[in-house]
């Protein structure tokens, strides 16, 4: 292993990897020290929608980067490590904040980590099916996370895979 990369290669996949972590540390610190005291209402749906625009509007950001990036490919596991846990928390705030507003909205209540929990079972598909959605609203959201869920990973990925290649080929045009 000591070979496999050039010095410069190595650098930058331990960046990477560092930065990945740091991110999705960073994400789960924030998501378990926020205060969350605001009942689910019109303004924590805006919230939740404007908070998926803004992971899309991240995921265009970093497709740009990954084709102008040196390493396109350790930028994209960036991308992948800051994206995927930024849609699982969002969907976890979501779920725990309806059962603070409407108790009973899932079959048990929900901490933050229950919240999370579900929300990683959903976005997996594996749905153990001890948490379960109760109400519309709880059924609609979950509904919501299981499409976006199969668009991040079917068609972002996809993307993702295209970014890499045309930064690639941006690098070494005699590659393709």
């Amino acid at each position: 292993m000591t070979d496999d990369l050039p010095r410069p290669g190595r650098r930058a996949a331990l960046a990477a990897v560092a930065r990945s972590i740091l991110v999705s540390s960073g994400l789960i610190l924030a998501y378990y020290l926020l205060p969350m005291d605001a009942p689910l209402n019109g303004g924590t749906v805006t919230g939740l929608v404007l908070g998926l625009l803004a992971l899309t509007a991240l995921f265009v950001w970093q497709v740009r980067t990954i084709v102008r990036s040196p390493h396109p490919e350790l930028r994209a596991v960036e991308s992948l490590a800051a994206a995927l846990p930024l849609f699982v928390l969002l969907f976890a705030t979501s779920y725990f904040l309806l059962e603070r507003a409407t108790p009973g909205s899932f079959t048990e209540p929900l901490t933050r980590t229950d919240a999370l929990y579900f929300a990683l079972t959903v976005v997996s598909t594996v749905g153990f099916g001890d948490i379960t959605g109760r109400t519309e609203t709880a059924r609609v959201m979950t509904m919501i996370q299981i499409v976006g869920g199969i668009l991040l990973v079917g068609i972002a990925a996809r993307v993702v895979v295209r970014a890499v290649e045309a930064g690639r080929h941006r690098r070494d045009p005699k590659d393709m």
